[in-house]
């Protein structure tokens, strides 16, 4: 470990070690479809995947990160006709857009591209021919609603009636959003057409499918996705469910072409002539990650069969939503698996977003666009940092509580991570020239901040298995452990008194380097903030391998810069407004019996009955008055010692040091013990209502309260106990 005193192997001079063997990796996202924009819901899984991969290239591997724009189906050739422009045009524009919001939040594929490309219309080609030599392909005729105005056969998206089950007018030809029960488009009562509005005819055609319920492609299912961390555990067990036990034939063969008009592949036939039929979805789609590689293969001079190829050793790696697991982890390895490609070495499967904790809404605005985030001025990094807080590498859903959004960046980011910085720089530019200290031992650094370097391979450990939530969670308790440092030393104090030059000299050398080791492990969360740090520290960018070597002696550093505002309340008020849809009543059209069905009428009646407000409690009242608030005294406390009650199962007693001198203490009962071991809690600061009445318990005298949040019924996952940012003393007073 190298330190103060260690001259030439630093960031600056770009020399960079990595005990970890090199390793050739290919990571791929699921590609969004062309046919609407990019909204937070979509950006878990492609933030998710951006930090791994930046990651894994910190660590100095060969790691490429590539997708695609999904671009053909019915539902881009029916938008591109009502724009009147060819579907082409559409899906260029598009194309542009969500390449557009992907760098807007710093999501870095090394190749976005399109699935109506050359490369992925010969892989699809390639991989029907091989899967029909092998007799896995066959041609069954099949009975469809077809509509007789439009001249199509018509997708069960793209069929409406009345549910067989409950009756619900305008449901979907494949489920009911009002029972939930699933169904043919055949079983549909009053069918039509969402496209004209005509009553659908039946009408056979033919179809190819794909064999997937032929006994090879279940035997090899049963070995691959039981074979070990191919895919997490509660994924492993759903696709058990999925598979049965040797014996059953639970999988179905899967319809893999569409009739024309279609805008995608028309599927060859003998001597190069088309059959009419194109590719649907399954056979060309996530063939869109071979089309992808390729065409990155040729701008870059790298080996495709290396990656691809049956046999390979490099790693191949797909970020999927749970919603898609059934194809990604069965129709697609099975694919590849007999055309004689490679099969994924491992599928990870997110969950989905929700927002204070109920679906993404346009009526109360939390359906939100990552174009209207950005152009609302907030930062991408506020919502990087909390997507990462979150996931945990598991298929749970996840939460954005847009309060707990505000405050975890503003206390976390700013008043930890950044704050190291801003209170050492200032002394360092005006007192020392820009300077660090001259020479100082390795050792000392170390016993004064014990941990801190030592920290990187754990953080890296939660890095590789995807728990950036667990990674950002010791980066924080790290930025505490050196906020402390900063609280016992008081540089502010040291700097009135000219004996304590090299005091102050040596703690806030401390501190830039600390920040340093801390910026090394939050660079693949947040990227540019990392730049900017990298550019205040007058260093070349950092690589994880440099956690093992502090700044050199004397290594000057830049004007500070503030590096990140806190976010205003306000900021998250007019992002939620300008995704506000307005909440007016929209009337019912009246329809007569004879009346052909409209494709709007089953959006006015979704928009009504979403929408409608009904008038409720205030959960506020009765109102506070600012009378009885000032009654409260909330003073911040440091928490002394704690420990267990014996007999208690809920009590931890705290000894709460309220800056009142020395020996003078507060003796609190807190019912925290489901949440906090005590010895995690000593030296932290905290909350506590300092002229609350003294309560006699049997345990001892408790002599106040300190603060805790949970949910309204207090059924939270946890309790939070209140900490203040750092810099905050014992004994101020909170107003």
């Amino acid at each position: 470990m190298r330190g103060f005193d260690a001259a030439g192997h630093t960031a600056a001079a770009g020399t960079r070690k990595d005990s970890v063997m090199t390793r050739k990796i290919l990571v791929t996202s699921a590609l969004p479809y062309a046919n609407g924009a990019i909204h937070l819901g979509h950006l878990v899984e492609y933030i998710q995947t951006d930090i791994w991969v930046r990651f894994q290239k910190l660590r100095g591997h060969e790691c490429w990160y590539v997708c695609a724009d999904d671009t053909h189906g019915t539902p881009i050739m029916l938008r591109a006709e009502a724009e009147g422009i060819s579907p082409e045009a559409l899906i260029a524009r598009v194309h542009a857009e969500h390449s557009r919001d992907f760098a807007g939040f710093h999501v870095a594929f090394d190749n976005y591209y399109t699935t109506h490309s050359d490369e992925t219309r010969f892989y699809s080609e390639d991989i029907f021919a091989k899967l029909s030599a092998a007799g896995l392909i066959e041609v069954r005729s099949i009975e469809q609603y077809y509509d007789p105005l439009k001249k199509m056969f018509l997708p069960d998206r793209f069929i409406k009636g009345e549910c067989p089950k409950c009756g619900t007018a305008d449901q979907y030809g494949d489920a009911c959003e009002s029972c939930g029960a699933a169904y043919a488009p055949t079983d549909l009562k009053n069918p039509y057409s969402a496209v004209s509005g005509a009553a659908p005819v039946l009408k056979s055609s033919d179809h190819y499918f794909f064999k997937l319920s032929d006994p090879r492609c279940q035997a090899f299912l049963r070995q691959w996705t039981q074979e070990q961390e191919r895919l997490q555990p509660e994924a492993a067990n759903k696709l058990q469910e999925w598979l049965g036990v040797a014996g059953d034939n639970k999988l179905t063969d899967w319809d893999i072409s569409r009739d024309a008009p279609y805008f995608g592949f028309e599927i060859p036939g003998e001597g190069g002539k088309g059959t009419g039929k194109f590719f649907y979805v399954w056979l060309d789609a996530p063939i869109g990650y071979m089309g992808s590689f390729k065409n990155f293969c040729a701008k870059k001079g790298l080996d495709f069969d290396e990656f691809w190829g049956k046999g390979a050793t490099t790693e191949l790696y797909h970020f999927i939503g749970k919603d898609i697991l059934y194809f990604h982890a069965l129709f697609w390895p099975a694919e590849l698996e007999h055309a004689g490609y490679r099969t994924p070495t491992k599928v990870f499967a997110h969950g989905f977003l929700t927002v204070d904790g109920a679906k993404m809404s346009k009526s109360r605005g939390t359906f939100i666009t990552a174009e209207s985030y950005l152009t609302q001025g907030l930062n991408p990094e506020w919502l990087r940092y909390y997507f990462a807080a979150k996931l945990n590498g598991s298929m749970e859903d996840i939460d954005l509580n847009l309060d707990d959004f505000t405050q975890r960046v503003n206390s976390d980011l700013v008043g930890k991570y950044i704050n190291i910085a801003s209170r050492a720089a200032g002394f360092i530019a005006k007192r020392f020239g820009g300077a660090l200290l001259h020479a100082h031992s390795n050792e000392r650094f170390h016993a004064d901040l014990p941990g801190i370097a030592a920290a990187a391979e754990e953080i890296a450990g939660y890095y590789e298995g995807r728990d950036s939530a667990r990674a950002l969670r010791r980066i924080m308790a790290l930025a505490d452990q050196i906020n402390q440092y900063v609280d016992k030393n008081q540089p502010w104090q040291l700097a009135k008194s000219a004996e304590h030059e090299e005091q102050l000299h040596y703690v806030c050398t401390v501190l830039i380097n600390a920040f340093r080791l801390l910026t090394v492990y939050i660079k693949p969360v947040l990227p540019k903030l990392a730049q900017r740090a990298e550019e205040f520290l007058n260093v070349a960018p950092l690589h994880w391998a440099d956690a093992g070597h502090l700044l050199p002696p004397a290594h000057l550093i830049n004007a500070y810069e503030h590096l990140m505002q806190r976010i205003d309340p306000k900021q998250i008020e007019a992002l939620i407004a300008a995704n506000r849809e307005s909440l007016a009543p929209v009337a019912k059209p009246v329809v007569a019996a004879a009346e052909p069905h409209s494709p709007q009428r089953h959006a006015q009646h979704q928009q009504h009955s979403e929408d409608s407000v009904q008038a409720v409690a205030n959960p506020w009242e009765p109102y506070a008055s600012i009378d009885d608030f000032a009654k409260v005294d909330l003073r911040i406390a440091r928490i002394a010692d704690a420990q267990h009650v014996e007999g208690a199962d809920k009590l931890i007693r705290l000894t709460l040091d309220l800056g009142e001198g020395a020996g003078k203490t507060r003796n609190v009962f807190a019912g925290i013990k489901s949440a906090y071991d005590p010895a995690q809690l000593v030296g932290r600061l905290t909350v506590m209502v300092a002229n609350l009445a003294p309560r006699k318990m049997k345990f001892g005298l408790s002599e106040g309260m300190v603060l805790a949040a949970s949910d309204a019924d207090g059924k939270s996952p946890g309790l939070f106990l209140l900490s203040p940012d750092s810099g905050a003393q014992p004994g101020m007073k909170v107003k």
